[in-house]
């Protein structure tokens, strides 16, 4: 069965499965101790995390062990903000950055923090001079990933750095689906990453920051792991995380062309074979083995099921599989279709085959979840949107009532009733569907349809929702 999702977690990398039954045996005792076998996981340790900082171009002092990418994350944030509170209280960061660090946001924000939200274009990627003007004085600290872990999108750390280097302002990166992959970009005060995403084991973390770049941990004293990190280590872990981050980044020079070429295939080929899908992030400046697309007209869980049935596995950042039913954060930021989402993220021993064979698998896939949701309209030229604020109902206005139904119903009924309308009509989408707000727009943009914004749903009929205007242009 071809694995498609490397980016939620890789498979253990040989070499780090070989080291790590090893440091089962060599590394088990308490590297805090001063017995035989203690010095010895102390010695491991460290020779693991002199490895680590030596790929990422750290000190070993810098770099601690987490239990987690998103422990590191969390961590990152409020030590950097606790370190820096003198400076302020504001905290910035990109509007795609990873769950873990929205929710540290969120926390800093209800302890009487503030924080800022720098927003992306269509591609997925910050304007490093719009980063510039969310960092006023009394910011204490700045957040940017390296890559995003929903399109793959590379960001431009380095120029970012260098606003917050002028403004004084400590920068975290999180490197977590680039580590291994890329070369750590330049300019970073905290960095964090995740081990299973290389091919290490789950269950390891690295946080690390900069000589002088002050940082006070949010949890309890412990004198593990410099202060920030309480509790015992995983040596183990550390060190076949050490090994995997080596022999990939090795690896790197040889598998990324290939990667890329593969990527690029399925980018220019999957819009071809499937009718109304949308491939999503930056086509050029992206991590190598990442694609996202998005199909309307799809559930995206019943998407993964068919594939899953076809031998294929690969995630998704759908609103439709999502536990709360709400939209992915990164796509809402990007404008982008958020129904019947995929993401394909190769392993290293992907195959042209594996793609030849997925290209081959995805239509009919596509086709059957289509047939069980309906029919959907034909496509149009491109048009323009435009304001709500001038639109009166009327008796010939077609209402689509779907307050109370999900994604992607409401897009299924709006295509599927498009064409009762005359040209120049006007289709109200009544819906309580977070996902619509984004969604309905999107669908007026791909099959060229001129949106008209949003109004309150008693306008139009029954209350409790939103009434989302499109008006036929042909």
């Amino acid at each position: 069965m071809p694995y498609f999702d490397a980016a939620s977690t890789a498979p253990l990398h040989p070499l780090a499965r070989q080291a790590l039954l090893s440091a089962l045996d060599e590394g088990w005792a308490d590297p805090a101790r001063l017995y035989r076998d203690a010095r010895r996981a102390r010695m491991l340790l460290d020779a693991a995390r002199e490895t680590v900082a030596a790929e990422l171009g750290a000190r070993p002092d810098e770099v601690v062990f987490t239990a987690s990418g998103t422990q590191a994350n969390q961590l990152a944030v409020l030590g950097a903000l606790a370190g820096n509170h003198r400076k302020g209280r504001r905290f910035v960061h990109s509007a795609v950055e990873h769950s873990s660090v929205l929710h540290a946001a969120e926390q800093h924000e209800a302890a009487g923090g503030s924080t800022g939200s720098v927003p992306v274009d269509a591609l997925g990627r910050v304007d490093p001079e719009r980063f510039a003007l969310e960092l006023p004085p009394g910011t204490a600290l700045a957040a940017l990933q390296s890559a995003n872990h929903e399109v793959g999108t590379v960001q431009p750390v380095a120029e970012v750095a260098e606003r917050c280097a002028a403004a004084g302002v400590p920068l975290l990166v999180d490197a977590a689906q680039s580590a291994g992959r890329l070369a750590v970009p330049e300019g970073w005060s905290l960095l964090t990453a995740s081990a299973h995403k290389w091919g290490g084991p789950a269950g390891v973390g690295l946080l690390a920051v900069r000589k002088g770049v002050r940082y006070r941990s949010p949890l309890p004293a412990d004198d593990r792991e410099s202060g920030r990190v309480p509790g015992f280590v995983n040596v183990p872990g550390a060190i076949a995380a050490a090994v995997a981050l080596r022999a990939v980044r090795q690896q790197a020079e040889r598998l990324n062309p290939a990667q890329h070429a593969r990527i690029d295939r399925l980018r220019t080929e999957l819009p071809a074979l499937v009718p109304d899908l949308a491939v999503l992030g930056d086509p050029a400046r992206r991590l190598p083995h990442l694609l996202t697309f998005s199909c309307l007209y799809v559930d995206g869980e019943a998407l993964l099921g068919e594939l899953d049935r076809a031998g294929f596995a690969v995630s998704s950042g759908s609103s439709c599989t999502s536990s709360t039913l709400t939209p992915s954060h990164v796509l809402a930021a990007m404008g982008a279709l958020t129904e019947g989402n995929v993401r394909v993220s190769l392993p290293d021993d992907c195959t042209d085959a594996d793609i030849d064979r997925f290209l081959e698998v995805l239509p009919a896939a596509v086709a059957a979840v289509r047939a069980q949701l309906g029919p959907a309209a034909s496509a149009a030229p491109a048009a323009s949107a435009a304001s709500a604020a001038s639109e009166t109902p009327t008796a010939d206005t077609l209402v689509l009532d779907t307050l109370g139904r999900r994604c992607p119903i409401p897009v299924i009924e709006l295509a599927k009733h498009f064409a009762e309308v005359p040209v120049g009509g006007l289709v109200a989408v009544l819906s309580d569907d977070e996902a619509a707000r984004l969604d309905i727009p999107a669908w007026c943009g791909m099959r060229g349809q001129e949106y008209r914004g949003e109004q309150p749903s008693e306008r139009y009929g029954p209350d409790g929702g939103t009434a989302y205007l499109v008006r036929r242009s042909s």
